[in-house]
């Protein structure tokens, strides 16, 4: 076992150094879960709708201890957090919905010859235990995505939150806990990479809910066989503004979906195509919004942008964005760092092979492009290795829907920009953005496998 700290990224300060589980705490917690099966399979539908309507109440009766966990973990201002907890109840209530509603159909084997006169009825049945990893930028919405539909759908979970989240994980698993949620239904272990990987090859785990990036889910891939895998990976996401857009709602678009949680997010936009017609007026609006945002302490209720999650975060953003510059790319405001704090970044003329435009940059950093033909922006996306999702803004419905079609992408959001998720909506991606779908209802899917009974 090999110990980890809990630093504040904002402050540096210590909050917590502990040992990470090894192989034998795994395999405990896979010992209960198998044992926890038998609990899933007497436990009725409406049973498990109404522990999830208790945790959507446990986690808004306890939205301002677990925001403030997640903002000293995570360097995430406290208005974000806030909303993270609000986005984590509207996830549950709707696991507990959705738990109601898990339904399959009946076949008429006599639809083809020969007659035969019996009837299918399919039905969806639980895989067994779901390991659900987790990252460390929404850990409490994030997680819920996960444990609500894998609890909903009858499995047993086994939870791995990301380390810097412990205190923030141990109070989610006390409220599932105190919801109903059976100890071995549900179990928690911060294991090592040696460990983690062990489980992830272990018989009695059925499929793997990962969030993170392109290198783990490989090595989990590698790893799993012939299990389940639900991946939702990293994005590289564009955000287009056409000649005819509302400029005002797209850079409003454009500064919460990228500096938000210092932009340490799959989903935002990442790369702004900007039409020539509109594109002087456009950075200039964009420029005047950036640098009238309050940059520091993540606990004041004002900060808008606070620090990244840990050094070495800030260092490689902090390089993409010299690396640019060296290659031509002008800054328009930004560009400053303290500590672990990058200031909100907007570039121009940064090269289209860069790897602050190539790769997915988890930081506070627009680089702005500029466009005169739209086919040239519907090849800049599509060549890309991540497809997860996009936004446009224009006032041309037509071309909404020929984007729609031809961009590779999960997503496209029609005058919103590409970090748009309603928690009952299929959320996922194509190439590296991963594998399946969550979004409450899929995610159950997901989870399940269907089970036909002829008679």
């Amino acid at each position: 076992m090999s110990n980890y700290q809990i630093t504040n990224p904002f402050s540096g300060e210590l909050i917590e150094e502990y040992s990470l589980a090894g192989r034998a705490e795994v395999e405990a917690a896979l010992g209960k879960l198998v044992a926890g099966r038998q609990i899933q399979q007497v436990t009725p539908a409406f049973e498990r709708s109404e522990i999830l309507l208790r945790l959507a109440s446990l986690l808004r009766a306890h939205r301002e201890h677990l925001a403030r966990l997640i903002t000293e973990e995570t360097g995430k201002t406290i208005s974000d957090s806030r909303i993270e907890i609000e986005r984590a109840y509207n996830t549950a209530l709707a696991s507990a919905m959705e738990a109601r509603g898990v339904h399959g159909e009946a076949l008429d084997s006599d639809a083809f010859p020969p007659q035969r006169e019996r009837i299918g009825v399919v039905m969806w049945k639980p895989l067994g235990t779901v390991l659900c990893i987790t990252p460390f930028n929404f850990p409490i919405n994030i997680a819920i995505h996960k444990i609500g539909p894998a609890f909903a759908a009858g499995n047993t979970i086994l939870f791995k939150p990301g380390p810097q989240n412990k205190r923030s994980a141990e109070c989610l698993l006390q409220l599932c806990y105190e919801a109903g949620i059976h100890e071995t239904v549900l179990q928690m272990v911060i294991a090592d990479i040696e460990a983690t990987s062990w489980a992830v090859a272990h018989p009695q785990v059925h499929a793997i809910n990962f969030t993170g990036g392109t290198a783990a889910a490989n090595a989990i891939a590698a790893r799993a066989g012939y299990k389940k895998l639900l991946f939702e990976l990293g994005g590289n996401d564009p955000l287009i503004v056409m000649h005819d857009a509302d400029l005002d709602a797209a850079v409003a678009a454009a500064i919460n979906q990228r500096f938000a949680t210092a932009g340490q997010r799959c989903t935002a936009a990442k790369r702004l195509y900007v039409h020539a017609a509109v594109y002087d007026n456009f950075a200039r609006k964009l420029v005047a919004a950036t640098e009238a945002l309050k940059v520091g302490d993540p606990m004041e209720e004002d900060t808008f942008v606070g620090p990244l999650i840990h050094a070495g975060a800030a260092d490689q953003v902090e390089q993409r964005v010299n690396a640019a510059v060296a290659a031509g790319a002008r800054v328009l405001c930004g560009h400053k760092r303290a500590g672990n704090i990058l200031w909100p970044t907007v570039l121009e003329n940064v090269p289209d092979d860069a790897a602050l435009v190539v790769e997915e940059t988890f930081g506070p950093v627009i680089p702005l492009r500029r466009f005169d033909n739209i086919e040239e922006v519907v090849d800049l996306v599509n060549n890309s290795a991540f497809g997860l999702q996009a936004g446009i803004f224009t006032q041309h419905l037509g071309l909404a829907k020929m984007l729609f079609n031809r961009l590779e992408v999960g997503l496209l959001a029609l005058n919103d920009g590409p970090g748009f998720r309603a928690e009952h909506f299929p959320f996922g991606g194509v190439k590296e953005s991963g594998i399946g779908r969550e979004g409450v209802r899929y995610a159950i899917r997901e989870m399940s496998y269907q089970k036909t009974l002829v008679i």
